[in-house]
Order: structure tokens, then C-alpha cells, then sequence
């Protein structure tokens, strides 16, 4: 579907100024970190495929399979008209709800937690998190004149961001529920909400988070484990004393990739949550850099497409979605050196899975069809993307962001 535009409530083709060739860094990081992520599966999942499945290259192979499907589905949604999401989010939504729904009622436990429609796989937590942000940008886009009014702003944000994040909680998935409630926040913040509101929107999401983690007996765990590590590494849980011998085994330069030891005797399902590590044993501190130098480089790509996108939509879309994919990447690197507690966040297109992969690389072919679409602003559209640090007006303390200025025909 072409790059059309959204004028007056109507669709209308695309302009030359609009017909914009690929984000051309963006794809060159995404293509590095997905022969990375390739490489470190199939060189941490030979050893745990054969125990689990039978065959050495099941993962691998799986890996595969949903790298296909997340290219074809961010080739499709690169063509997609970003605008045409305001229709269809709201079905989007449902389904994924419906989905929520289902992983409860089949009940199948892997690993303590129910997020899985068969077999292990399917998670629609991983698709929730995709729907949430598109669904949050539509609806804040569509009331940005009248966020400042707590009944139909905040209010309304609260049931939204509560209704998910309450049906991701019961899988229990707490870290997939926190992160929900943080990207709506700063959604919310970016879309020109009140301080006031957010201040509030804050207070009352560290109270609903301690009291979360003082009734779960899973939070309650890995919050004292976490704590006691900070005292004292070697009271720290299980899993990350584990990722910790790991990564002192890596060293500068690692051990090479293939002979990583800790995979193999008893590092927690290192080709998923744990491939951090395996990545710092066998590619050492240099490897650990350069991988972040990768999600670094996405992160700023995703940022510079937002600022240039041209409405208050993409905007809002384009940033949250790279500050998705740059929170998970960070939590799951954060957990695996102790300096947060245990989530079970995925590490984006490295970690093996393919409900997260898809997601993911749906959330790349979203931000390539905003930076394909730099052309004039849509006439009902009074919001501008910000250049610098968002302005507060005195009177009623909403944002008021200045018009970028573009030179015309400039790439970077």
C-alpha cells in the first residue's frame, strides 16, 4: 500500500516529497544484530536442543522459520500507510485481548508461568506490548487537544494501560506488565500530557508496584535475591552467579565463539533469557560492547525517524517503539550483570523465540514506514515533533513544541 496521507479526515495519495527511499542506517543495524542474534543462537542452543528436543539444530531451524515470517511481516508493514493504523488498531486490540484471554483459560505452565498458547510457543504477551504502544499513540493522537482533562485523559489512560497490564500480570509476567506501564507514561508525557498528571500517573504506579511485589511470592524472590546480590554477589540467586562465572570466564576477549562452557553445565536456558551471557563468554567485554554499540545505534536511528516524522503519530509511534525495543535489550542485559532484578525479557533479535522476534521486527517495519513518509504535515495535525527539549508553557503547563526545521532533500 503506498505512502498516502491522512488531509481532513481524508486519504490522499502520496507526494514526491513523501516517496522516501529505506532508512538506510536503520537497516544496516537491524541486518547486523539479526546475523548476530543468528550466530549466538545456533552457537547456545546445540547442547540445549539435544537435551530438550532430541535434535541439535531444532532451534536453530525454528529460529529460522520465524526469521522468515518477522521479515515477511516487516516488508508488509513497511508498505503499510502508518496512518491506516487509527482504523485498525481498535480490531488489533481485540484480538489481542481475546488472546490474553486464551492463555489463561488453556493454563499451560512452562517454567512457573502460564504466556504460551501451545506448546511453549505463541506468547501474546510479546504482541501485546507492539499493540499497546500503536494502540496508546492512536488514542493519544486522537485526544491531544484534550489530555490536559483528567477524565479524558488520564483517567482513560489508566483503564487502557490497567486492562493490559492486568491480563499480562495474571501469566504472571511482571516485567512484561511494568514495562507496558512505563512506555504509556512516557507516551503519555510525549503527547503533551499535564506534569501534574504524570505525577500522579508516577506515585500511583510505585505504589501499585510495591504492593505487587509484596503479595507475589515470584516479585517477593527475585526483589530480596536481587538485593542480596547487590550486598554480596555470592548471595545472589542462582541464575545470575551463573551469568556471573560466565562472564568472568569471557574476559576481555572471550573464549571464542562455540566453547562457551557455562551453556553447558547448568547456565539457565542460555539460547533465550541467559544468551547475554553466553555472548560475553564467548565474545568477551569487546563482543558485550559492540552489541550494545548495535542497540545504541537503533535506539538513535528510531529517535532521529521520530523527530522527522511527519505528524504527531508517527512521532509518538516511532518512539515508543524504539524505546521498547532499547528497554527489553537493556533490562535483559542489566539482569544477566545484577543490576536489576530477574525479568524474563528477551533480548531482541538475539534471543531465541520467535513471538518476540515477530514482534520486533514488526516494530521495525512500522518505524520504516514513518521514516518513508517526510512530506507536508496533515492540515488538522497542531502538534509538531520536538527538535530539543520539550517547552512548558506557564498557564497550564502543556508542552508547546517548536516545528522542526528540515533542509529539503537532506538524507542522514
Amino acid at each position: 500500500m503506498g505512502a498516502e496521507a491522512f488531509v481532513g479526515g481524508q486519504v490522499v495519495g502520496p507526494t514526491s516529497s513523501q516517496r522516501q527511499k529505506l532508512d538506510l542506517p536503520l537497516l544496516v543495524a537491524i541486518i547486523a544484530l539479526l546475523v548476530f542474534g543468528l550466530t549466538m543462537v545456533y552457537s547456545a542452543s546445540w547442547d540445549y536442543s539435544l537435551q530438550e528436543y532430541g535434535d541439535p539444530m531444532y532451534m536453530f531451524a525454528r529460529q529460522l522459520q520465524w526469521l522468515g515470517l518477522g521479515v515477511a511481516v516487516a516488508a508488509g508493514l513497511t508498505l503499510l500507510d502508518y496512518h491506516h493504523w487509527r482504523r485498525l488498531i481498535v480490531p488489533v486490540m481485540g484480538i489481542t485481548i481475546i488472546l490474553l484471554i486464551l492463555v489463561l483459560f488453556i493454563n499451560e505452565i512452562r517454567l512457573g508461568a502460564k504466556r504460551s498458547l501451545y506448546q511453549g510457543s505463541y506468547q501474546p504477551s510479546e504482541l501485546a506490548k507492539l499493540v499497546t504502544i500503536v494502540y496508546l499513540s492512536v488514542w493519544l493522537y486522537a485526544k491531544r487537544q484534550v489530555l490536559h482533562d483528567v477524565s479524558l485523559g488520564l483517567v482513560p489512560l489508566g483503564v487502557i494501560l490497567g486492562i493490559i497490564g492486568g491480563l499480562v500480570y495474571q501469566q504472571p509476567d511482571l516485567s512484561a506488565a511494568a514495562t507496558l506501564m512505563l512506555l504509556g507514561g512516557l507516551l503519555f508525557f510525549l503527547a503533551g500530557g499535564a506534569l501534574r498528571q504524570i505525577g500522579v500517573l508516577l506515585v500511583v504506579a510505585l505504589a501499585a508496584g510495591y504492593i505487587v511485589v509484596q503479595i507475589n511470592p515470584t516479585g517477593s524472590v527475585r526483589v530480596a535475591d536481587f538485593v542480596a546480590g547487590l550486598q554480596n554477589p555470592t548471595e545472589a540467586s542462582y541464575h545470575v552467579k551463573r551469568s556471573y562465572e560466565a562472564i568472568v570466564n569471557g574476559g576481555i576477549f572471550g573464549v571464542g565463539i562455540g566453547r562457551a562452557q557455562s551453556k553447558l553445565t547448568g547456565l539457565p536456558v542460555p539460547p533465550t533469557d541467559s544468551i547475554f551471557a553466553v555472548v560475553v563468554e564467548e565474545l568477551g567485554l569487546v563482543g558485550a560492547i559492540g552489541l550494545i554499540v548495535l542497540y545504541a545505534g537503533l535506539v538513535w536511528r528510531g529517535l532521529v525517524i521520530a523527530r522527522r516524522a511527519p505528524d504527531m503519530l508517527g512521532t509518538l509511534m516511532a518512539t515508543g517503539l524504539v524505546l521498547w525495543i532499547g528497554m527489553e535489550a537493556g533490562i535483559n542485559m542489566m539482569v544477566m550483570v545484577g543490576l536489576l532484578p530477574f525479568a524474563g525479557n528477551a533480548l531482541p533479535f538475539v534471543s531465541a523465540g520467535g513471538s518476540n522476534l515477530v514482534s520486533c521486527m514488526a516494530a521495525i517495519g512500522i518505524l520504516l514506514s514513518i521514516s518513508r513518509q517526510r512530506g507536508q504535515m496533515p492540515v488538522e495535525d497542531e502538534w509538531r515533533p520536538q527538535r530539543a527539549t520539550a517547552n512548558l508553557r506557564g498557564g497550564d503547563r502543556r508542552r508547546r513544541i517548536p516545528r522542526p526545521r528540515r533542509a529539503a532533500g537532506v538524507e542522514s
